[in-house]
């Protein structure tokens, strides 16, 4: 459930209006839903009831200081792939050691901020990538909490780019390489081998895969017990898909109990990374129309947002509910809903029916929350949306549009120019 629905025809965020917003902050822009925001990570962190565990938001699905201290204040975690998200979530006031470290190409200077501030664990995902940290751990007088990121070969059944825990991507180590790997791990003066790490994939719309998973990572723990080597945490990782057109996932109940019975006895803390089932459906994209346009075979809508503000479309040929903020009684139609870019492939739909919207309309784009600004880039030199949260009967702009300025900061023109 959300708080994006329509009052006599006009289409609300909780208590406001979403044309008044565009009025008064212009378009394109992404508004999050506050009340969604706080909804979602609940019910998700209540359905571990019962069970050790740390919820730690994948800050790659949105990375808004604003969204970050609304689940910071909740009591979650935070789940980061780079130094600058790091950088986020300690302004957004997160605890260094509620932050777990993710991702296959983490850098030194990215290694020293992380060892310096005292995270949690690094997740890690090659033996190269072990022997550095333990050899910066050493150099800053430390000891490196780490988990290994196990690849389990299991198919998420998600789009291929989405997916990551099968032997020919480029996430993780095998399960037989694991072995070593925590062999190698426990001998490192540096290292302190707290856990273990699954991540295989993301928009996944059923269980069984996590079970599967979960199924190879408990024999896994089992056989490093036996070596001598015992853990503290489970990660699972995240990858719960939401609906975006007519896909039928678990709920995150569902999804828990499956999880909490397989661990039932284990003295591991959970940790869980959701990133798009918490803030996906939280999120849209409000964009107006500039001009209708009819061709020889397609009707088009030139929206004044495009790949550039929303990649999803593009990237994933994925599929966003596009709605009028002003329902009428209108025919409909069947067109393309495209941007300003100068891509073919620059499109938030195709063929797709739609109200007979006039120039000047204002249409929402939904289930942008995740990896929509995240993703999105000054391609064109277009300055990147607002963005903007509502709780209740007030609206704040929580990041500001950029202006041309923006643009050209940090470039310069070489004085040999001059010669």
């Amino acid at each position: 459930m959300h708080h994006f629905l329509y009052r006599n025809n006009e289409l609300y965020c909780e208590d406001v209006p979403i044309r008044m917003i565009a009025e008064k902050v212009g378009t394109p822009f992404y508004l999050y839903s506050h009340a969604t925001l706080k909804r979602h990570f609940l019910i998700f962190n209540e359905a571990f009831e019962g069970i050790e565990r740390l919820v730690c938001f994948s800050a790659k699905a949105n990375t808004n200081l604003a969204v970050l201290k609304l689940f910071e204040s909740l009591g979650g975690g935070l789940d980061i792939v780079s130094g600058g998200e790091l950088y986020r979530g300690l302004k957004a006031g997160f605890s260094p050691d509620r932050i777990v470290y993710s991702g296959v190409g983490k850098r030194v200077d990215e290694i020293d901020y992380a060892l310096d501030a005292g995270i949690l664990m690094f997740n890690v995902e090659s033996l190269e990538e072990l022997e550095l940290i333990d050899k910066r751990a050493g150099l800053l007088k430390t000891k490196a909490p780490v988990s290994i990121r196990v690849n389990p070969d299991v198919d998420p059944k998600t789009h291929p780019y989405i997916s990551t825990g099968l032997k020919k991507n480029k996430f993780g180590i095998d399960t037989e390489t694991a072995i070593q790997a925590y062999r190698f791990a426990s001998k490192l003066e540096n290292i302190d081998v707290t856990g273990i790490d699954c991540h295989i994939g993301s928009q996944i719309t059923e269980a069984k895969p996590f079970m599967e998973a979960l199924e190879s990572l408990n024999a896994l723990i089992d056989e490093l017990k036996q070596m001598g080597i015992e853990i503290r945490y489970l990660d699972m990782g995240g990858g719960l898909g939401i609906t975006y057109n007519d896909e039928s996932p678990p709920h995150p109940r569902e999804y828990a109990r499956a999880i909490v019975a397989a661990l039932k006895g284990s003295h591991l803390k959970l940790i869980l990374e959701p990133g798009r089932v918490i803030v996906g459906n939280a999120g849209i994209l409000v964009t107006r129309v500039l001009y209708r346009k009819s061709g020889k075979v397609k009707e088009f809508v030139i929206a004044d947002a495009g790949m550039n503000d929303l990649m999803r479309p593009t990237l994933y040929d994925a599929f966003h509910a596009i709605e009028p903020v002003v329902a009428t009684e209108n025919k409909t139609i069947t067109a393309d809903v495209v941007g300003p870019i100068c891509e073919t492939g620059d499109f938030l739909a195709l063929d797709r029916k739609i109200p007979d919207v006039k120039k000047g309309d204002l249409l929402v784009v939904m289930s942008a929350g995740a990896y929509g600004f995240t993703m999105s880039s000054n391609y064109c030199s277009r300055p990147k949306a607002a963005e903007v949260m509502v709780k209740d009967n007030r609206f704040h702009v929580v990041k500001a549009r950029q202006n041309y300025e923006d643009l050209v900061v940090g470039e310069s023109i070489p004085p040999f120019f001059d010669d």
